[in-house]
């Protein structure tokens, strides 16, 4: 459980920077205002919520569970639960540019998302 736990580490992390690199980039030439949330808080959401979600599936694989997949349901349910409470400020109206932060947090939440989803079908499929 740690050998796979610690390449997923380090391949969420370098996914992480370069992302994370490339997104800063994108906002810091196109975009002059001021984003009430920022890029950061976004990508540490991001990075905890995929870290917790495969640690918690390769804990019950390691188990003998055979309920894996709905532990992964349950799992991005939550997740989604959690990101419209991280939204809320924005829901409530306390940015100007409401459509560009909507933007600059579901496009690396998908990206996470689908990082998650490959990983873990390679951890299933070694198992």
């Amino acid at each position: 459980m740690i050998k796979e736990t610690k390449s997923f580490i380090i391949r969420l992390i370098f996914f992480s920077l370069i992302l994370f690199g490339i997104h800063f980039y994108i906002i810091h030439h196109f975009f002059n205002g001021k984003l009430h949330i920022p890029l950061y808080a976004i990508y540490l959401f991001n990075i905890l919520l995929v870290l917790v979600v495969f640690t918690v599936l390769n804990y019950k694989s390691k188990q003998g569970s055979k309920k894996i997949y709905q532990y992964f349901l349950g799992l991005t349910i939550l997740k989604m639960v959690l990101a419209i409470v991280f939204l809320l400020p924005l829901i409530f109206g306390k940015s100007n540019h409401t459509q560009l932060e909507v933007i600059n947090f579901f496009v690396p939440y998908f990206l996470f998302l689908a990082f998650e989803i490959f990983s873990i079908n390679n951890f299933l499929q070694k198992s």
